[in-house]
Formats: structure tokens, sequence, C-alpha cells
């Protein structure tokens, strides 16, 4: 069967011949990404593809902009929107297992053509912002290292040999798997997670054979799979007859090899979709939520960001890593990459942590990053691994092409076209700093080291950015927040931040990268996600939450029982129960959001988040102690 359509040596003589060959595939859909990180999905017949392919992929299809999320700027007196496929990538095929061609006895397929968003005659889409800044960041390395001779001569190479700059990257997804309407408990979980019993376990029935028959497609696809394996959260499932087993809950992890950045976006958005459909057909549920299950470990979804140089000889040249691999543990450009993405992060969060599934995950603990620091390792020539920071530096000795950092924060739901773009432009502005700077690389080293009230010639005076401690258990959360910032914990918190960032949002702006119009819109819908999901999902499982901690002790009760039911049935009361005088946690959440008072309902939901885990922490100390 035909799986991909590389962009390499792609004619529309060559498209018709491959398609025409492959009559099971019968639709097309044009795949464009929204603000919100949702994605188009449509079945076009194929003849009106191969009718005009040339009109087809230079005018695209139409749709209004309630079709997508785009506040701000396709509003209901201007909603036209315009979907243009993007002819620079590669185009995949996704099979219907369930749907047999009658003819040909094949899945019935369908092309998938990303697509650009474009609305009055412009670009207003996630994947055209990645797109740009890639572009904006390589055409600005070219011309740093035309006009720096010294910049050329960290890498030992003048300018005349270079041809080109190429950012390299990729995604480490994580997922949950699960039988349909199977539920474990938390503590369980919980245990099991700490006893490590199911980390790198070996994976059996119905998750082994859907997890390998995942690899296989995603080779079949060019993605190059490169591992998959049991992450650390989950619990054995149970053996019911001959290789069938039931109640599966575990965590898992698959990675494929690295490409360019908007490839990689794109790989990554089809993967999601081939995993689940893959895992689907064995009788398992997938999802890839930040936080499907409180208390235990989170999906996180790590992004290696590098850059390389291309000579015209044909050799590649790492951005980052310095010549003498042994003696420091950057260049100058590695240097300011870090520098500028932990500098800027306040504008790049954002598009990292946008929801309130993401802020579920990021909390202290788990292995969650939120302190805004970095780490090198210990020595150059003993590279270390510190996976309590927000962004670490992988690097190879034996390798320098293999020198990149590794962003921790982003779930498998974040916008990984964004988030790229947002933190390659960061990426850029301590690049272009340091290498107009003219300081050489010893001095850099020692200013990127400086602590918390020294004096930085880029960094920030008051903040601290480098640890190779744990950053949990060797500094205290009031330490943490004095030298590496104090992290936001609601989208709300997230957006105030961006919003207050002023001059660094030029560095978004830089290259009209982001627009303030793409800007404002972003925030728009963020902003709107927030309070809505707030409003009617989760204060409603908090409310049943709730209504489930009853009343358990009869006449046998301890006065342990009775006091904690006491503390329980308070806490129940101040969360959701009204009275003449006074309104509920909850009521006063749903007036704040009804009058627009954001930072008012930041506020209590924080509260509230930490109230009801009190709440079920109590609930089953409680339970525990009845012998009812």
């Amino acid at each position: 069967m035909l799986y991909v359509i590389k962009s390499e040596g792609r004619t529309l003589e060559k498209i018709k011949r491959e398609l025409k060959a492959s009559p099971q595939i019968k639709f097309v859909s044009v795949v464009a990404v929204d603000l919100g990180n949702n994605h188009t999905d449509e079945r076009i017949p194929m003849h009106v593809f191969l009718n005009d392919i040339k009109k087809f992929l230079t005018e695209g299809v139409q749709t209004d902009g309630s079709s997508v999320v785009l506040p701000i700027i396709a509003e209901i007196n201007n909603a036209k929107v315009d979907l243009i496929p993007d002819t620079d990538v590669n185009w995949l095929v996704d099979y219907n297992y369930g749907h047999i061609d009658e003819n040909t006895g094949l899945p019935v397929g369908t092309l998938l053509i990303p697509a650009t968003l474009v609305h009055d005659n412009t670009y207003c889409d996630s994947r055209s912002i990645l797109k740009a800044s890639s572009e904006h960041f390589e055409n600005t390395i070219m011309s740093l290292l035309e006009t720096h001779d010294d910049f050329c001569a960290d890498f030992g190479v003048k300018f005349d040999e270079i041809e080109k700059v190429n950012l390299t990257t990729a995604t480490e997804l994580e997922f949950w798997v699960k039988s349909p309407n199977s539920r474990a408990e938390e503590r369980l979980l919980s245990v099991s997670q700490v006893l490590k019993e199911q980390y790198w376990k070996r994976t059996v029935g119905n998750v082994r054979s859907a997890m390998e028959e995942s690899l296989l497609l995603l080779d079949h696809y060019g993605f190059e799979a490169e591992m998959a394996h049991k992450e650390v959260g989950g619990v054995p499932s149970k053996l019911e007859g001959s290789n069938k087993f039931s109640h599966v809950m575990e965590q898992l992890e698959i990675d494929w090899k690295f490409s360019n950045a908007l490839q990689t976006a794109d790989n990554e958005l089809f993967a999601r979709d081939i995993i689940s459909d893959c895992f689907s057909r064995y009788g398992l549920e997938v999802t890839f939520k930040a936080k499907p299950i409180e208390g235990v470990a989170g999906n996180g979804e790590h992004h290696h960001l590098g850059a390389a140089l291309k000579l015209k000889n044909g050799k590649t040249i790492n951005l980052f890593s310095p010549l003498e691999m042994d003696q420091h543990f950057l260049n100058r450009a590695g240097y300011g990459a870090i520098m500028g993405l932990l500098k800027n992060y306040d504008v790049i969060n954002p598009f990292v942590t946008a929801s309130n599934d993401a802020f579920n995950r990021l909390k202290p603990g788990f292995e969650a990053p939120v302190c805004v620091v970095t780490s090198l390792g210990h020595s150059p020539a003993s590279p270390s691994r510190n996976r309590t920071v927000l962004a670490g530096l992988v690097r190879d000795m034996t390798s320098p092409l293999a020198t990149r950092f590794e962003l921790r924060a982003p779930n498998p739901l974040t916008n990984t076209y964004l988030c790229t773009a947002a933190v390659y432009q960061g990426m850029l502005d301590g690049i272009k700093a340091v290498i107009t700077s003219k300081y050489d690389l010893e001095f850099i080293e020692k200013n990127f080291d400086k602590k918390a009230g020294d004096k930085g010639f880029y960094l920030e005076d008051d903040r601290m950015y480098r640890s190779e401690d744990d950053v949990f258990e060797d500094y205290t959360e009031k330490e943490r927040d004095e030298i590496f910032g104090k992290p936001p914990k609601t989208v709300w918190e997230n957006i105030a931040k961006l919003r207050a960032a002023n001059g660094k949002l030029d560095v978004l702006r830089d290259g009209d990268v982001f627009s303030d119009r793409i800007i404002n819109s972003y925030i728009a819908a963020i902003e709107g996600n927030w309070t809505f999901e707030l409003e009617n999902r989760i204060l409603i499982e908090n409310v049943e939450v709730i209504r489930n901690a009853k009343k358990l002790h009869m006449n046998d009760a301890s006065d342990i029982d009775v006091v904690r039911w006491e503390e329980i049935n308070n806490l129940r009361l101040n969360l959701m129960k009204d009275t003449l005088s006074s309104k509920s946690l909850f009521t006063q959440i749903e007036v704040a959001i009804s009058d627009s008072k954001f930072e008012k309902v930041s506020e209590l939901q924080i509260e509230m988040h930490a109230e009801i885990a009190k709440l079920k922490s109590l609930y089953h100390d409680y339970k525990r102690n009845l012998l009812d």
C-alpha cells in the first residue's frame, strides 16, 4: 500500500501516477492546525482532486471562522478562511481498517495534505507561524555568520563554505492506554509508580501487539521509529484465558527519528492518530492528556531542539557544539540559545502550557519541570542528566552532532507548532545578543553561571539560570521562587505574564513571526477554553467527587472517624453548599467567570484544587479506618 508521498521529487505527474496506481485511496483531506491546536479533517472525493490538481493545490478549499479557532481574526462578519495545501512537506495516507474497498480488498485511504489557514490574504495558523520562525532563524544565523568572522571561526570554517542552516527537532510521545471502562484506584497506581513496578517492564498481550504494530506502521510512513517502552505509570493487567488481558492500565512511550522543525510537528500530529487508531483495533483506549489521573505521573512530551550548518562539501556541523568537546559544554551560539530560551520563557511558556490539564501535570514532584533553570552537566567530559530542570543539555562526547536542548515542560497536547516557533524565537534572541556582544567563550560561560543578584550582560540580574542540584530537594519553595522566578499555577497567571512581558514580546514579533493579531487571538482562545472548561467540566467533576464522599460509619465508629467525617463534611459544605448569607467556593467561581474577573477566578481555582485534594486525602483515610 502507498503510505506516503514524499516532498522530494514530487511532481503533478508523479502524484497522478501514484494515486491512480492506488485506487483504494478514495479521498483527500486538507489538514490545517488552528491556534487552538485543532486540526481540520474532511473527505473530498479523489476525483475532485485529480480533476485539476494544480488548481486544488493553489486555491485549496474554503471554510468559515466557526470551523476553526481564530478568535478576533475570523469574526462572524468576516469569517471566510482558505485552507491552502502545503507542497513543501510529506503527505501521508490515512487508512480506515474498518472499511475495506471491495475492488482491491485493501482498506480505504484518505490522502492527508498539511495546509495553512489564510484570512484576508494573511496566514493565521500554527503551521505557518512555525514555518516563518524556522525561515527567520535560518536566515538570521546566516546573516550573523556573514557579518561576523569570529562567529564562523567558532566552527573552524569560512562563510563561503556554508550552504545553509537547518533546524533539527524531535519529540518523545508518552500516553496512557487502558481497557474501556477500566478504573484503577489512585493509591494503587501511586504505589506501583513509587516501586517502579511497571517502568521498562515487558509488555504482554494486546498492549504488546498494538505497540509493535504502531512501530511498524510509523516506519511505513517514513518516521523511522527508534524505541517503544513502558513508562513509570500503571498497574499489572489481568490474564483472562489464552493471551487475553483485561483491566489494562499502563503508560507507554514511543519515539521516532528527528526531522526539520515543520516536518517533526506534522509527524507528531499524525503519529498520535496512527497510534490511537492502532490501539483501538486491539480494543484499547489511548489518552494523550497531560494529567489523566491525579496523583500519578502525567504524560510528558519532551521536545529536542537543535540546529546545524550544512556546508557546500556535504559536511554537517552542529550549531551548538564547541570545537573542543572535552573542554566546554557549548560554543557561544549554544550558550546564547539556552540563555535566550530561559530569559524569554515568560513569553514562551503560554505556548507550551496552555490548558488546565497541562497545569495539573506541572506541579512540584513527579519529575515535572516548573523552575526556569537548566543543567549542563557536572563536567564537559562527563555528560549528566538532571531531570528536575526545565531545559537540559543533551550531548555525546563521541558525536558533536548530537548536541541539543531538551525542553521538558511540553505534553502530548501542547501545540508543537507554536511551542517550537516560540522557543526558536527565544533562542535566536540569545544568540544575537551573544554574537554581537563580541565577548569570548570563557566570559560567556562565567556569566551564564552567575548567581541571583550578580549582574548579567544579557540575563536578568536577580535570577539564577543554571543548577546541577535537585531543584526540589536542595531548595525550598521560597528559594526556588526567589532565584528561578515564581512559576504560574493557572492559565490566567500564564496569560498575565505574557501580557506583562513588555519588551520580551518583541522577541516573538521579531521577523514578523508572531503578529499582535496572532498573539491576541491566541490569548483569547486559551482564555476562553480555560474558563469554559473550568465552569462546565472541572466544577461538574468536582461536584461528583463531593457527592461521592458520603458518610459511611455507623454505631461502631471510633472518635477519630467522627472527627474525620466532621472535617470532611465541612470541606464539602465550603466547596459547594450555598446559604442565604454565604456563597460556596463553586458559586464564587461561577460568579467571577460571569463578571469576567479572571484574576479572581484564578485565585479561586487554586484554592478549590487545594481543597479538593485535601478532601480526597481525608476521605481515603476515613474509609481505610472503617471495618465495614
